[in-house]
């Protein structure tokens, strides 16, 4: 935390079956966090991100969608290509790695408001032979790169020459 969030810390008290805490603290613990406070307020941070996604959705965002799927054929592969394509705006870049038992594991860096990352990642739940998608996104915005105000890139090149200027040079 940083100290302008210390300097206003506020007290929260909660009730949980016994089980649920138990298991809270088990997982505190494997993941060496310093205390159920840390944990809590990386869960709260991360419901409150998904929250104002919800409330901004022509906002754009970035993330990763992380795919799991069966390698043993090409048709899966290729309609998870045909899908990526048919998102071209949306997806950045992607990482492919083959995995054990004929799976595959690629992770897409996405941009784009989130009802759009959304629609991209239910095409890809419908391809048989997926076994996993899961989108992640940041609260941060990605910065504008293009003024949608311009209607034309300027070139800076030479027009080319017309037919017979070029022949005789």
């Amino acid at each position: 935390m940083s100290e302008t969030e210390t300097d206003h810390l506020a007290r929260l008290s909660m009730s949980l079956p016994g089980s649920l805490l138990d298991s809270f603290d088990k997982m505190v613990a494997d993941r060496g966090l310093p205390s159920r406070s840390s944990a809590m307020t990386e869960l709260i941070r991360g419901a409150v991100a998904e929250h104002a996604e919800r409330q901004r959705p022509d906002d754009v965002v970035a993330g990763t969608v992380t795919l799991v799927y069966a390698s043993d054929s090409g048709t899966v592969r290729h309609r998870v290509a045909q899908k990526q394509l048919d998102f071209l705006k949306e997806v950045i870049s992607s990482q492919h790695v083959f995995l054990e038992n004929d799976q595959s594991l690629e992770v897409l860096l996405v941009q784009g408001p989130p009802s759009q990352l959304e629609d991209l990642c239910d095409g890809f739940r419908r391809i048989r032979g997926m076994y996993q998608v899961k989108l992640v996104t940041t609260a941060a915005l990605l910065p504008q790169l293009h003024d949608h105000q311009a209607s034309e890139v300027k070139s800076t090149q030479t027009p080319p020459l017309p037919p017979a200027a070029a022949n005789s040079r």
